[in-house]
């Protein structure tokens, strides 16, 4: 009887939380991580790039950070009282989560490359320390909630799917709408304060209902609002490579300091497109005159042509179909809406009967466009730099060679590395839709000797192998260019395999060393 009394005594201090409190605690909990994970490709893309790697490793890192904290907040719970351990989680998360942005920031400007050690010490400080204080979070409240041990199954299995539906919900609202709506820097300093408030208002709700001495509560408040405060002044000061961020990009644009009107457009710290606003036939880069070259050989003389370009970037090359070929249409499909209205602000471009731009996907847009519609179709897409997957693979080549006319030509850029698995493979890909192939290449390049761009040129009849040469300059490091096809071609490639929407490791064939 005695016993029975003691242990009446002390229920009220193990009291579970209301349903509705735990829920959403486990709800913001969940959530938040998958808030830290998406955002956290947009903070390390400007140093690491946006690639299969950075992608595996941001969600390899949250993953390990959800086992970890999971397990450790399960093991403390069972020896401390969680309601005493919940406001301080979700207020240090709220922390960790407001110096995330400088931190990066500062880092990444040290730890830029594509080196693995990088990429992994990179994402680990963009995502473990947060997600790991917040995955802690879901064990003690199940702790809290488990009075009854005939209602396990209906609690956990509850709790469960609470956290699921929180991360899939954060992981819509984010990659939807604020991404797309708000900086990145916004978006982490709403969830630290909204983190923090939540373990100052949990905190709370204890101290009063179950009179429980939370010592540090409001200390703990100060320290969020000072730290928080002083995580949004470092984000200010931290250095910062956009000018603006969009859906997909960090992007700027830089004044050329030797040339008046040229423009460099970054995209995630790459140096993607060069413009002079004053002269559009002036090509910067050597694969922009090379793919000149092909513009200037689809059809004899100044003659009018219909061109789509897979990809925008800074619109080097519709300007200068536009200039070179007087009364061109040239039809563009580029992924992020935002860089083309970056474009129109600062690099000049403007629609009209000579440029027409579709935002979207450009696999998807080109399935829209007419057969036999196209004089000269450019590839030029990137993420980072490697082409997207699906932008790479038979059938893909295949919808180009339909859109394109039967003298028309397809010209696409590549970026490879020794060994060059990817350039051979791609060409293969291209071989197996187009009759007639040829790849313009820097001759140390085609040695193996160095990584660089590459245009694969195609065409349903013969190209004009005799103009093209002729209209070949120097690669970007002055060495001599050349322009392969045939049996020496076929030498190349090799027995590359050929790509396809069911096999297409790009990534994979990028990576250099072997």
């Amino acid at each position: 009887m005695e016993q029975t009394t003691a242990t009446a005594v002390e229920a009220p201090e193990r009291r579970p939380l209301p349903g509705g409190l735990a829920a959403f605690l486990v709800f913001l909990s969940s959530g938040a991580v998958l808030v830290l994970e998406t955002v956290a490709l947009r903070l390390v893309g400007p140093y690491l790039g946006v690639t299969l790697q950075v992608t595996s490793s941001v969600i390899g890192v949250a993953l390990a950070a959800i086992a970890y904290g999971a397990w450790t907040g399960g093991r403390i719970a069972d020896k401390r009282d969680p309601r005493t351990l919940l406001p301080g989680a979700l207020v240090l998360a709220g922390i960790a989560t407001a110096v995330t942005l400088p931190v990066v920031r500062y880092a990444g400007e040290a730890l830029r490359g594509e080196a693995v050690s990088g990429i992994l010490l990179l994402t680990a400080l963009a995502v473990f320390v947060p997600a790991f204080l917040l995955s802690a979070v879901t064990p003690l409240v199940v702790k809290l909630q488990l009075g009854d041990l005939r209602n396990t199954g209906q609690v956990v299995g509850k709790l469960s799917s609470v956290g699921t539906l929180g991360a899939v919900t954060a992981t819509l609202v984010t990659g939807f709408i604020l991404v797309a709506a708000l900086p990145t820097s916004v978006i982490l300093i709403a969830l630290a304060v909204a983190l923090g408030l939540a373990g100052l208002g949990v905190g709370y709700y204890l101290r009063r209902t179950d009179r429980l001495a939370l010592a540090g509560t409001s200390r703990a408040g100060a320290m969020l609002a000072v730290v928080g405060l002083a995580g949004a002044g470092l984000s200010a000061a931290a250095p910062t490579p956009c000018d603006i961020e969009t859906a997909y990009h960090c992007a700027a644009v830089v004044e050329d300091p030797a040339r008046e009107g040229g423009r460099t457009l970054y995209l995630n710290s790459a140096r993607h497109s060069f413009v002079d606003l004053d002269d559009p036939t002036y090509l910067e880069f050597a694969y922009t005159r090379w793919l000149g070259a092909v513009a200037g050989a689809v059809k004899p003389g100044t003659e009018r042509v219909d061109a789509v370009h897979l990809g925008g970037g800074g619109f080097t090359m519709p300007r200068y179909v536009t200039a070179t070929r007087p009364g061109s249409a040239n039809e563009v499909y580029e992924l992020d809406g935002a860089l083309v209205d970056l474009d129109e602000r600062e690099l000049g471009v403007s629609q009209g009967p000579h440029l027409t731009t579709k935002v979207g996907d450009a696999r998807m847009l080109l399935a829209q466009r007419a057969t036999a519609s196209a004089d000269l179709v450019i590839g030029d897409a990137f993420g980072h730099l490697v082409v997207p997957w699906h932008l790479a693979t038979r059938e893909m080549a295949a919808d180009i060679r339909r859109v394109t006319r039967p003298e028309g030509i397809y010209a696409q850029n590549v970026i490879d590395y020794p060994p060059l698995r990817f350039i051979k493979a791609e060409v293969a890909t291209v071989q197996a839709e187009f009759a007639h192939v040829a790849l313009i290449a820097p001759e140390r390049s085609l040695a193996g000797e160095q990584g660089s761009n590459f245009v694969i040129v195609a065409s349903p009849a013969p190209l004009p192998m005799d103009q093209l040469r002729m209209r070949l300059t120097e690669d970007d490091d002055g060495g001599a260019t050349t322009i392969i096809e045939g049996a020496e071609l076929a030498a190349f490639v090799g027995d590359a395999e050929v790509l396809t929407d069911e096999y297409a490791p790009v990534d994979q064939l990028l990576a250099t060393g072997g």
